[in-house]
This record gives C-alpha cells, sequence and structure tokens, in this order.
C-alpha cells in the first residue's frame, strides 16, 4: 500500500468529475450568522468535497475575500456556487417557493436524528446557526424541521464546521444512495 499523491488522486477523483459536470448533490446550505471567518473557510472546504449546489452567506456572515477564509477554505471559495444574502428569510422563502425542504441543523424539542432523512425530502436547504446561539429564532421558524447530531459526552455541541460535516455528508450519502432524479436548486 501506498499514499496517493495529489496527482494521483486527481486522475481518479468522482470529485472533480462531478464538479466538471455540474453533478451536484440536490443540497444547498444556508449559514445564519456565522462569526468565525475560519469556519466560514472550513465550511466551503467541506462543501466542496460534498459537492453540495450552493452556498448562502447571510446575516452578518464574513464572506470572500478574506485571508482568513482562504486560509481554511484552500480555493474552495472558487468552487463552491455562493452568494451574500442580507436576510435569510427572504432566501428561505424563495427556496421553499421552489419546492426545497429547508431543515436546521439545531437541537430542538422536535429535532430528529441527522440520519433520519428521507430521500422524498430532497430538495434540501441545511441551515447552519451562529457558533454561540444557534439559529436564531425567526429563521429557526421558518424551517420545515431539524436535525441533529447525539452527543455522548459533557459537552452538549460541536464546533459548528465539524458538525456541518458530519451533517452534509450524511446528507449526501442519502443523495446517492440509489438513482435520483434531477432536481437541481437553484
Amino acid at each position: 500500500m501506498r499514499k496517493l499523491t495529489n496527482d494521483d488522486i486527481a486522475k481518479h477523483s468522482l470529485a472533480a468529475s462531478h464538479a466538471r459536470n455540474n453533478d451536484r448533490a440536490a443540497i444547498a446550505v444556508l449559514l445564519d450568522n456565522i462569526r468565525s471567518l475560519y469556519n466560514v473557510g472550513s465550511i466551503f472546504r467541506t462543501s466542496d468535497g460534498a459537492g453540495i449546489q450552493k452556498l448562502f452567506l447571510t446575516g452578518y456572515t464574513p464572506t470572500p475575500p478574506r485571508r482568513e477564509i482562504d486560509k481554511t477554505a484552500l480555493g474552495a471559495t472558487n468552487s463552491v456556487p455562493w452568494e451574500y444574502a442580507r436576510n435569510p428569510l427572504e432566501t428561505l422563502a424563495t427556496l421553499k417557493r421552489t419546492g426545497v425542504t429547508i431543515l436546521a441543523l439545531e437541537r430542538t424539542d422536535s429535532s430528529r436524528p441527522y440520519t433520519q432523512v428521507a430521500r422524498v425530502e430532497f430538495p434540501i436547504c441545511l441551515v447552519i446557526g451562529n457558533e454561540l446561539t444557534g439559529i436564531a429564532p425567526e429563521v429557526l421558524a421558518a424551517c420545515d424541521g431539524a436535525l441533529e447530531i447525539p452527543m455522548f459526552g459533557l459537552k452538549h455541541s460541536l464546533n459548528v464546521a465539524v458538525a456541518y460535516g458530519i451533517a452534509v455528508f450524511e446528507l449526501v450519502r442519502r443523495w446517492n444512495s440509489d438513482d435520483q432524479p434531477s432536481n437541481p436548486l437553484v
């Protein structure tokens, strides 16, 4: 066994093929007032790896180009489609009108495990909230449901970028589990 080089990976990468063919998962992501530039960069990089359709940066979430975002994004700000919108509610309303299911990644009184997403729920927009306060109440009220990651330690939460990575790759796994109809978000 040998570790693959970057050239080896590029030659055999499904991700590169997906990105070239615009064959992205029917998943958008909305960031609601994320404060850390490093978390935003990490979310961009994870979004590239997951092959999501679009990233919506809202509220006071920082936007590229910023050195701190670029440091963790490693170029993903150029490969992930994104846009900035001051008001997350307007973006969510537009997505809902096109048939997108809005799911919060948040522990609520009615959240379900992140692994329990039905195929009929796609296309999905996953809403990610602020590192300290979570998703704003009015944004949470606009969501169709909530997903949570079970916690088994003493802490009750994960870093927002880590939680996002866990959830989005599970959603991509569900999307790719069988043949899916073509249903682009944007």
